[in-house]
């Protein structure tokens, strides 16, 4: 095996520097693998943020070589064999120690969007009818596993700082799937456009590439949801028919 170098951020609280280890490089080997081998051996007081190490929990979220990824899901044959691997904490998130990041914020934003509010049932037996095709219009978004990678990836959260202006991608997704859930009957319009800041989005589809579910973030979840808001307020023969309807 290989020796390959690692060169991991070290810090506490926003400060700190980077420090380089060694470690052996197997075939088939991960990001994850890496730094767990350096744990044992080299630095046992690293920390690192992880829990299934199968792509599914979101926990071992990083930037890698400069690009935000999952360390759990990201092979070392997938990168550059010369130099040396970066590993950082993603840059979006208030740093906590070492690579762990607070990603508290995240939850936080996720409590003000409305609720899933469903129509009344259809039968006396409280049942419901939806076409598949609506069902599978929204089945994508619940892949979501909230690595917030997409979060990390957006320039208006990790360059402008817009938490307090805009939710980012992820919460677009989840506004997304409970506003076009073809049973829903809450109004999320109002907030997109004011507390949730869906204008800052300038369609860069970032946030689509880094996904590890491949959730198709931005054509399938935020475009639609500003066509939505566009149609609401800014569209001026939709406006004219609320004015004459009186909705």
């Amino acid at each position: 095996m290989a020796l390959r170098t690692f060169r991991l951020w070290r810090g506490e609280g926003g400060t700190g520097r980077f420090e380089d280890y060694q470690t052996e490089a197997g075939e088939g080997m991960v990001v994850l693998d890496a730094v767990h081998a350096i744990q044992a051996s080299q630095a046992p007081d690293l920390a690192c943020r992880w829990n299934c190490k199968a792509g599914k929990c979101g926990s071992c979220s990083a930037e890698i070589n400069g690009h935000p990824k999952l360390m759990c899901m990201t092979r070392l044959d997938q990168l550059p064999a010369e130099g040396a691997i970066t590993v950082e904490p993603m840059r979006a998130f208030p740093h906590m120690r070492d690579l762990v990041t607070d990603v508290s914020w995240n939850f936080e934003i996720k409590k003000k969007i409305a609720p899933f509010k469903p129509r009344k049932p259809d039968a006396p037996d409280g049942t419901w009818r939806m076409q598949q095709e609506d069902i599978d219009r929204v089945q994508e978004f619940r892949k979501c596993i909230e690595c917030f990678l997409c979060q990390d990836v957006c320039h208006v959260l990790r360059d402008h700082h817009k938490h307090s202006e805009f939710i980012g991608p992820r919460f677009l997704v989840h506004a997304a799937a409970l506003e076009m859930h073809p049973l829903d009957t809450a109004d999320r319009v109002p907030e997109l456009k004011d507390a949730f800041g869906i204008g800052y989005c300038n369609i860069t589809k970032c946030c689509t590439k880094v996904c590890p579910e491949h959730i198709t973030i931005t054509d399938n979840a935020i475009i639609p949801l500003k066509e939505r808001v566009v149609d609401r307020f800014y569209d001026p023969i939709s406006r004219l028919l609320r004015v004459i309807s009186g909705k």
